[in-house]
């Protein structure tokens, strides 16, 4: 029988991304600058949301927003028209997901310095942006009420490593067969410690709840 030769390899195919994410970290907290992640699926009111989040936020803090998309630069374009605010379009060559490495690589073009708020709309996708550590303080999804209850069943993985589910759209409530105690009952098996804010973009209704959610981080990243 012919000798074969095995190795061992105990590292994270991801360690080096999980690396690179904590010094982003690092540095953002030592500068006082909350750093968060937004996912989901496209059409869900991604862009909506932040806009009428920052425009509550932007006479209080200070804030910045990265933009990620295969092409265009729509979304940027949109934030920064409606709010005001620096908006920087990452194109991540036709990628399904942007990494540590990617972002670490946008912040050198972009000064965070003085930022109280650094977000990052990630690309509409419910896989790929999951399996990836941005550096960011805050994972956020936002789940539509048009896509049903059952999302978190057919994505687990982007419910389980999120810290906040903003459930949108509850405006059109009566409208879609959605259940509103089962989707958080589904997320909470996956993630125990999740937080949740059913909110409208449109009518704002739940948005000045997740102005304070906001707040009270950025505060606990300044004393720690």
């Amino acid at each position: 029988m012919s000798e074969v030769k095995v190795i061992q390899i105990n590292e994270s195919v991801f360690a080096q991304n999980d690396r690179a994410a904590e010094l982003i970290r690092k540095k953002l907290t030592e500068q006082g600058t909350l750093f968060l992640n937004f996912m989901s699926s496209p059409g869900s009111g991604k862009t909506t949301t932040l806009v009428a989040l920052i425009n509550r936020l932007k006479d209080t803090l200070n804030i910045g927003e990265m933009d990620v998309d295969i092409e265009t630069s729509l979304d940027a374009q949109h934030v920064a028209d409606r709010t005001g605010i620096q908006s920087l379009q990452i194109h991540n060559g036709g990628l399904c997901h942007i990494d540590a490495d990617m972002t670490a690589r946008a912040l050198l073009e972009y000064d965070t310095t003085g930022l109280d708020l650094l977000i990052l709309e990630n690309i509409g996708n419910l896989v790929c942006p999951a399996e990836f550590d941005t550096g960011a303080h805050k994972n956020i999804t936002i789940l539509s009420v048009p896509e049903g209850d059952d999302k978190p069943l057919k994505y687990p993985l982007m419910y389980t490593v999120s810290d906040v589910v903003l459930i949108n759209k509850i405006d059109a409530m009566d409208y879609f067969d959605f259940d509103l105690e089962k989707a958080k009952e589904r997320i909470l098996v996956l993630n125990p410690k999740a937080v949740f804010f059913p909110i409208s973009a449109k009518t704002g209704e739940g948005l000045d709840a997740v102005c304070a959610w906001i707040l009270d981080e950025l505060n606990t990243i300044r004393n720690r």
